[in-house]
Formats: structure tokens, sequence, C-alpha cells
């Protein structure tokens, strides 16, 4: 038989509500602790961040730009015909030398000969119209000069006759009508010889209209044969200039139609640089900058030739005239970088640009002190390639993250190991 005791319960309870009462208590700091502490803090290590100290100094601002070598001199070869290209046994390619007369290319077209052919045989045949027209007509004038002589000799005849008829009257030797008869006969040749003299005007004058309406119908054909044998001579294309091939944009069997571009030569060695510059880099473009032109082997000194005013694709085009020497690998087309050096700012604080840093704004960086990365608000001034002026936020020394720091853009502290 069980016998109750109560003192034992009560014990038991008491322990129960001790412990319970502990793990409440414990909680509790746990909490209070948690709360005192604030969130937890992300560790990064150092080694995968770009940390750069902010220092006093000058600044080289540089832009880079991206591009190729081009020829300064350079003959875009154009089809002047239209026609389908030749095989060639052996044909041209890139890198090959030419010069002015060089056939790049030959083209077929059966119809500009067919076109030659027929000019020539109408010029010949408007040549020999002009031909007989003028024998023909020199054998009228000849025939009108005859008739024109001989009125002039019977002209002159009747007038000495009546001379003499005249002078007899007048001794008493001769009769009136006599010299009547010689003076009438006399006016009557000299009005024949004059209006032969009319005639033979005329008929020059017509001569000559005819002979002009002949010339023009055969200057008409010999200008007409010319252009067929000029579109017949184009059918062989011609480099142009003296030079390199640097590229061929048809292929054989190909037909193409005149104003076609189907080549580039270029003078080798006479080379300038066209690079790109990211628009939002390119305020403080001007001509005369210095330049490096770097092709990765090798590099040259040019400055600025020509800034383009549009901007294409996000990027404006720059000339830049290459000063140095240029080496043997230099050619066009070749691939190069090129910093262009905008200006030197003196005693300004600068630091690593950081990533996505835009000139003259204001963000927020992380500055890195005793292991601690804290984000603080900083006014960014001009920019480089790979600095940037620092206007406010940050004194020389400060050691801050250029990094993307992207993944922590929600954070204002980090740890940093």
């Amino acid at each position: 038989m069980d016998i109750p005791r109560p003192d034992v319960s009560a014990r038991r309870l008491k322990r129960r509500l001790f412990a319970l009462g502990g793990a409440l208590v414990l909680a509790g700091a746990v909490v209070l602790a948690a709360l005192r502490m604030g969130p937890s803090v992300p560790t990064i290590d150092r080694r995968s961040l770009q940390i750069d100290a902010v220092v006093q100094g000058e600044l080289v601002r540089q832009v880079r730009g991206t591009g190729t070598l081009v020829s300064r001199i350079q003959q875009r070869v154009v089809a002047l015909a239209s026609g389908r290209v030749e095989r060639d046994p052996e044909p041209l390619k890139p890198g090959n030398e030419v010069e002015s007369s060089t056939v790049l290319f030959k083209l077929d077209n059966p119809d500009a000969r067919e076109a030659l052919a027929a000019g020539r045989a109408d010029y010949r045949a408007a040549v020999a119209d002009l031909a007989s027209l003028r024998a023909k007509l020199e054998q009228e004038l000849g025939e009108e000069r005859a008739r024109v002589a001989e009125a002039r000799g019977a002209a002159e005849l009747a007038t000495l006759e009546h001379d003499v008829d005249r002078q007899l009257l007048e001794q008493g030797a001769g009769a009136g009508l006599e010299e009547a008869r010689s003076r009438v006969a006399a006016e009557q040749r000299a009005l024949r010889q004059r209006s032969e003299e009319e005639r033979l005007g005329m008929l020059q004058e017509s001569v000559a209209a005819q002979l002009r309406a002949q010339q023009a119908r055969v200057d008409g054909f010999k200008k007409a044969l010319e252009r067929r044998e000029e579109i017949v001579n184009d059918l062989e294309v011609r480099a142009g200039m003296l030079g390199i091939v640097q590229r061929i944009n048809i292929e054989p069997g190909q037909s193409i139609t005149a104003g076609t571009e189907v080549a580039l030569v270029a003078k080798p060695k006479a080379l300038r640089a066209e690079v790109r510059v990211p628009e939002i880099d390119a305020h403080d473009l001007g001509v005369g900058q210095p330049v490096l032109v770097d092709a990765h082997n090798w590099t040259v000194a040019g400055r600025v030739e020509r800034v383009d005013p549009g901007v294409r694709d996000g990027t404006v085009e720059v000339d830049v005239e290459l000063t140095g020497p240029l080496p043997e690998g230099a050619r066009p087309d070749l691939g190069v970088e090129a910093l262009i050096e905008l200006d030197r700012l003196k005693n300004v604080k600068h630091v690593a640009r950081p990533v996505n840093a835009r000139a003259d704004s204001t963000t927020t960086l992380f500055r890195v002190k005793n292991g601690v990365a804290e984000r603080v608000q900083v006014k960014l001034g001009k920019a480089s390639v790979d600095r940037v002026v620092v206007l406010s936020g940050l004194s020389a020394g400060d050691q801050v993250i250029a990094s993307d720091m992207s993944d922590y853009a929600g954070r204002d502290r980090l740890e940093v190991k």
C-alpha cells in the first residue's frame, strides 16, 4: 500500500520550476545579446578584392580606345562595267603587290562586245558617207567655179570689145550702133558673172553646212564608239594605284554590276590608327592630344588627328596620326589599342577607379580600416582609364575597395580577412 508523500512532490515541482526559469533567463540573455550585436557581418577574403589607397599628387588622365591600323592612302577599286567575273588560273590575293595598271579581274560581257562591234561598223559607215558627200560636193563646187571663170572671161572680153568700139567711135572711125551693141553685151556678161559668183557663194555655204552636219554625225558615232570601247576596256578591272591588295570582295563566276566595290588597295607604310572610344569617356577628346598605340608586341607614339563629332553604337571614332617609327609588323587592319592622354591634373586626390564608377558623380564605396570595410559616401571628379579624382568623402591614405561589390548592395559593413 502506497503512502502519499506531499513533501517529495513539492520538491519535484520546485526543481522543474527552477529549471524552466533558468532556461527562460538563458534564452532571454541570448536574445538580448543578439539584439545588441545586430545582424551578422559577412566576411570576405582580402585576396579576392582590389584594394587601393587614396593618394595626393599628379594624375595623368587617359582614355582607352580600340581599333585597327588603316592606310592613309588607299584606293577602293570599283567595277566600272557590268559582267561575270572570269576565272583566273593565277588569281591575285590579299597581300600581293600591284601597280596602277595591274589587272585584278577580268569580266565577261558578250553584250558589251557586240555593242562595240556594231559601234565600229556605224562609225566606219558614217566616215565613208562623209567622204562620199565631200567628193560629191567638191565636184559641184568645181563645176560652179568653172562657170564663174567662164563668165568672168566672157565679161572681160565683152568689156574689152566695148572699149575698142567706144574709142573708134570717139575717133570718128566707128559706128554708134556697134558701140551700143558692145556696151549692152558687156553689161550682160558682167551681170552673168555676178550671178555665177553669187551662186558659187551660196553653194559654198550649202556645202559647208552639209559637211558640218555629216561631220557631226561622224563625231556622234565616234563618241559612241569610244564609250563602248571604254566599257569593254573596263571589263579589265585594274588596281589604279601602286600598293598592296588589302581585300578582295568578289569570287570567280559572280555577276556584278557597275559600281560594285571589288577590292581595296593601299599603301603599306602610310598608316594611321582608327580607334573607337566609349561615349562616356569621350567628352574631353581634342585634336593634338598625345596617344600611345599598342599592338600587343610593339608600341608607337601618335597624336589625335580628328575626332568624329557624331556617336555611333555608343562610341566616338578618333583618327590617330602615327608620329613614331613604324616596326616591320605594322600593316593595315592590324588590331590595336590606344591610350589617349587628355590632360594632367596637379595635386589632386585620386584612387583606383572602382567598377561602374562614373566621373563627376556621387557614389558609395567601402573604406577598409582595421579589417572592417564600411560604406561611405564619396563625391568623384574627373576620371582616367583606371583612376578617378576624389573630391570629398575620403582622405589621402584611406584604403578603398575598387572591386565590383554589387553582391553586397544591402550591406554597410564587411569583415575583411
